[in-house]
């Protein structure tokens, strides 16, 4: 490798360590990425002494962070109507901040048109109090998966439930006028 590439290394590897990363990966996600990192998070949760409640919470935040990736990415190796063996793009990051609570960050390119119905439901679960999210999730767990939703619709419900505070989002443009970055961040 050339020196600047190993500069470039030293520097993010310094980064994540100032910002107390303790997993990052970024790449192409499938259902079997999905559960070698899931057992790399878990293994990295006990041997922190992470308590079980907490872990618990990481952990699903963790997945469902992973499956939306999977099924909404717009960068995607298999065809975006395919819905099972999928691969698409994005990343996810766990951390500690500097009040020693966890965070999770996702960031994958959606559909411009997905962008609008996202901001909605995010912005509806984030005026709604932890009981409400709770009756909202009880009942989701009753009737049909959205229309719109490749999974059971219960995703942002659980995050949002298991967040110690709203869940923090943003949508930038990007150089295809098709899509747009979406950031996720939810703090346990």
């Amino acid at each position: 490798m050339e020196k600047q590439t190993y500069d470039q290394y030293r520097e993010f590897c310094e980064l994540a360590r100032q910002k107390n990363v303790i997993f990052y990966y970024v790449g192409y996600f499938s259902q079997n990425i999905i559960t070698a990192m899931s057992e790399a998070v878990r293994l990295r949760l006990e041997q922190s002494g992470t308590a079980g409640p907490i872990r618990r919470r990481l952990f699903s935040c963790f997945v469902e962070m992973a499956q939306n990736i999977i099924h909404y990415s717009a960068d995607s190796l298999t065809p975006p109507e395919q819905d099972q063996n999928e691969l698409r793009h994005g990343s996810v990051c766990i951390g500690v901040d500097a009040e020693g609570r966890y965070f999770l960050l996702c960031a994958n390119p959606i559909s411009i048109d997905l962008a609008e119905t996202l901001r909605e439901r995010l912005e509806t679960l984030r005026t709604m109090t932890l009981d409400e999210i709770k009756a909202s999730y009880r009942e989701s767990l009753r009737s049909e998966a959205p229309e719109d939703s490749k999974g059971a619709g219960l995703g942002f419900l659980t995050m949002a439930r298991d967040a110690s505070e709203p869940l923090d989002f943003e949508f930038q443009t990007t150089e295809d006028p098709g899509t747009a970055m979406f950031f996720l961040k939810t703090t346990i």
